[in-house]
């Protein structure tokens, strides 16, 4: 990774005091590193950078592909979804023929490391800042924010690569970039873990309405890597699982957070940062920064939007849209899939050759302005409901009343009964079920499948297990799909990225 020298776009010029005297005048306001930092713009400048690689992470176009976003990589893997789209090489992660070279990883790779830069940075500079506008709690405050964020962004390296490069200082030569991978669990250990409990201890708001780092953010983090942790990739056990459960519980007990009453309520623009969304990936289409899920997710030339793309890049499998359960709402028209739609020339009902996703269809941008204006949602309360559910279950032996109540106002919401049963087992087993219906292609499932060791079999109803398990493309997952590929270009700039994780 470089060292940056400079502060992108806006937080490196402050106050200047015309755009024409700027061109007429020998700039005075760049933050370098010789700079006195002495105003707290300067440190709200630095904790905001720590954000502006998350979006391009997780939402991030792939060039030289149509269609093609580092979203798509998740959902490909899972075997539940097909694309209209070849340009984005879905068929070789269906057909499980991927290498360091395809498409995503690249991507992925590049830009959380950038991110991982920013905070870096963020945690060294924030502290030498001395300011009359800067108190010690917003310090400590935004270097809370730096910590989640580093430790969000290495959550994701070490899922996806497991051992991963440990960038916890600031580069000051090319040597301190060629580092070795650092096993998975020593970057919970030393990095991911820590930073959360730094942050855990700051006065961070319960919630945040920008979108900004709230401990309710924190916590729900928290909650994830606890449960990641005791499952499979760690084998961490039923101290971790006690550790999750925890934290979603204060989620829970603390308030500020509600199921939204009907799904559609998740792609209101006007709820954004409200109610069940606890953390989001921020757009606004009044600063032309346009989430862009809505287009990659209208059917493929269907000619419903005003759109001029129309790309389809991701559709579930009909097999998982049929392993939903009978009256389930969520699988129900224009809930979290639809099926037909009118024609933006002549309104007439254009029906689909199958169903797609409804889950990011900003009615605004679709039929009027092609500008989405909804964020993209990291964490939200029903996560935190199931992975209490899941944690506690684990933890305890059995399902409490809190993770029963947990699981059926899932439940409840998609219209299904309560389910009844306190067997652990089984309690388990729909709790995954549920995340699976409830957090489908929010990039979730590869995730809880990689944890768990189990997938669930659309055509049979089955819980396989993970290695062995065939999916709808009549492709296998084998120890070779437990972790993807180091990218060959990280591993030809560094020999010491190697070997490569196994098949590769």
């Amino acid at each position: 990774m470089k060292n940056r020298k400079y502060i992108s776009g806006a937080v490196l010029i402050l106050l200047l005091a015309s755009c024409s005297k700027f061109l007429e005048e020998k700039p005075t306001s760049f933050i370098t590193p010789d700079s006195k930092l002495t105003s707290g713009k300067v440190a709200r400048a630095f904790a905001d950078g720590c954000y502006q690689n998350l979006s391009k992470a997780v939402l991030g176009g792939q060039p030289s592909s149509y269609g093609g976003n580092t979203w798509n990589l998740m959902e490909y893997m899972t075997g539940k979804s097909g694309s209209d789209l070849g340009q984005t090489n879905y068929t070789m992660f269906q057909s499980l023929a991927y290498n360091n070279t395809s498409f995503y990883f690249d991507t992925w790779w590049q830009y959380l490391y950038k991110g991982i830069g920013a905070c870096n940075e963020a945690l060294v500079s924030i502290p030498k800042i001395v300011a009359a506008d800067l108190s010690d709690e917003s310090k400590t405050n935004m270097l809370a924010e730096a910590h989640t964020l580093r430790a969000l962004y290495y959550f994701y390296l070490v899922r996806m690569y497991g051992a991963v490069p440990k960038v916890t200082e600031l580069a000051t030569n090319f040597d301190q970039l060629k580092l070795p991978r650092t096993p998975a669990k020593a970057i919970y250990d030393s990095v991911i873990i820590p930073d959360l409990l730094i942050a855990e201890k700051s006065t961070l708001g319960w919630r945040s309405s920008t979108g900004a780092i709230s401990m309710g953010a924190v916590k729900a983090i928290l909650a994830d890597v606890y449960l990641t942790y005791a499952g499979a990739a760690i084998n961490g056990g039923n101290t971790f699982y006690a550790e999750s459960a925890k934290r979603s519980l204060e989620v829970i007990n603390n308030g500020g957070y509600t199921l939204f009453s009907e799904y559609t309520d998740m792609i209101n623009p006007a709820n954004k940062n409200t109610k069940e969304f606890i953390l989001q990936v921020q757009y606004s289409a009044a600063a032309n920064q346009n989430n862009p899920l809505t287009p990659l997710t209208i059917p493929n030339y269907s000619g419903i939007s005003k759109y001029s793309d129309e790309y389809g890049s991701v559709y579930p499998t009909k097999q998982f849209i049929a392993s939903f359960p009978d009256g389930d709402k969520r699988a129900k028209e224009r809930q979290f899939f639809y099926s037909s739609y009118p024609s933006s020339k002549d309104g007439k009902l254009v029906t689909f050759s199958h169903p797609y996703l409804y889950k990011w269809f900003d009615v605004n941008a679709v039929t009027n302005t092609v500008k989405s204006d909804l964020n993209y949602t990291l964490y939200r309360y029903a996560d935190v409901l199931l992975m209490y559910a899941e944690a506690s279950n684990r933890a305890e032996g059995a399902p409490n009343a809190v993770a029963r109540k947990a699981l059926n106002d899932i439940r409840s919401r998609a219209q299904l009964t309560p389910f009844t049963s306190t067997n652990q087992d089984a309690f388990e087993k729909e709790v995954w079920l549920q995340r699976y219906f409830e957090l489908c292609f929010e990039n979730k499932m590869w995730f809880d499948m990689l944890r768990t060791r189990k997938v669930h079999n659309d055509v049979t109803g089955n819980w396989d297990n993970f290695v062995g398990h065939r999916t709808v493309f009549n492709a296998t997952f084998t120890e070779k799909q437990l972790l993807f590929p180091v990218p060959k270009q990280e591993t030809d700039v560094n020999p010491n990225l190697l070997p490569n994780n196994t098949g590769f």
